[in-house]
């Protein structure tokens, strides 16, 4: 499964060339007359298309090479050579495309977007064209613009409004079976989660989408455990909901880790909306959770105990999300 979602990858782009202007004339009594050579036809365009049914790049793994068709020579007649026809890439929503250098060149945030990253060539003008009343039969027509290939990055950020950060074996995942349809891989086991997962959360006529990041560990933005290959995609979630295991030795030290990791990565992250889970709180006692309490209280953060096993606090937090999401819903739209 991991071999098959791909979040990066850098393929080959090049639009038409125009196709050549034509050089012909009318014929009378087969001696020849007036230029009438057409233009020719403009090359296929490159265009980038956001699809929502997609959520990898694993459908251009084996199809790195695209090149649009080139427009077609000029006929007699005064006749254009036809277009040549438009190349479309399907990417999933929050693509972002890069040059070679790390240049954005455009982003894709929205179901159907279309983007020209490369324009096709323009067809050559045909003999037709530069007739005049002094020349009437000139003997030349221009050639289609040829056009360069390029080599571009594909990055994928994912969308979601609500982006599940923790400590590996935190119950990030048990957590998103159980508020959302989706069915991630399960175990009590470190890095369980090696790609993320989204899902969707209902909330009477509306809903909400979650994505399970796989775990952070202290220096995972210098490539510790998986490092930051999954960190990018914190940046496209409006909320930042931090995952705590109520049976960890520190809590409270576990989570400045964590905003210190993210820190590291990029610092408009501490900007985002978040909120403080305990999960596993059925492992624990109201004793207990009132001293966690407390400690975050003391650094200014209110926290809620949930529990996947018994549902506690389940319910408090869809809705304490929702509302979150529904009273910044124009902010939400900027920052993404």
């Amino acid at each position: 499964m991991k071999e098959n979602f791909i979040d990066i990858i850098k393929i080959y782009c090049k639009s038409g060339n125009g196709g050549k202007g034509a050089i012909h004339f009318q014929k009378y009594n087969n001696i020849n007359g007036v230029s009438d050579g057409g233009s020719g036809g403009k090359g296929g365009d490159i265009i980038i298309r956001g699809n929502s049914h997609i959520h990898t790049f694993l459908h251009l793994k084996y199809k790195r090479h695209w090149i649009a068709d080139s427009g077609c020579p000029g006929k007699r007649n005064n006749l254009t050579g036809a277009s040549g026809k438009d190349l479309f890439i399907e990417v999933p929503i929050g693509t972002v495309v890069k040059d070679l250098n790390q240049n954005i060149l455009t982003e894709i945030t929205i179901d159907s977007q279309e983007e020209i990253l490369f324009r096709g060539g323009i067809g050559g003008k045909g003999n037709a064209f530069f007739k005049s009343s002094t020349r009437r039969s000139p003997y030349y027509a221009q050639s289609g613009v040829m056009t360069n290939g390029n080599w571009i990055i594909l990055e994928l950020k994912i969308l979601a409004d609500v982006g599940i950060i923790g400590y590996p074996n935190t119950g990030k995942s048990t957590l998103l079976s159980k508020i959302t349809k989706a069915k991630p891989k399960i175990g009590n086991f470190c890095f369980t989660t090696t790609i993320p997962n989204l899902g969707i959360v209902k909330m009477n006529y509306d809903s909400f989408t979650v994505a399970d990041l796989p775990g952070i560990i202290e220096n995972a933005s210098s490539g510790k455990g998986l490092g930051h290959a999954f960190l990018r995609h914190v940046e496209r979630n409006f909320i930042l909901l931090f995952l705590i295991s109520a049976d960890a030795e520190n809590q409270e030290m576990e989570y400045i880790t964590l905003l210190n990791e993210l820190n590291k990565f990029n610092p408009k992250l501490l900007n985002k909306k978040r909120l403080l889970g305990i999960s596993k709180s059925d492992l624990i006692d109201n004793r207990t959770k009132n001293k966690i309490r407390e400690k975050f209280l003391s650094l200014k953060e209110n926290i809620i105990f949930i529990s996947s096993l018994t549902s506690e606090g389940i319910l408090q937090l869809k809705t304490k999300l929702w509302n979150c999401i529904k009273k910044n819903k124009y902010k939400k739209t900027t920052n993404y």
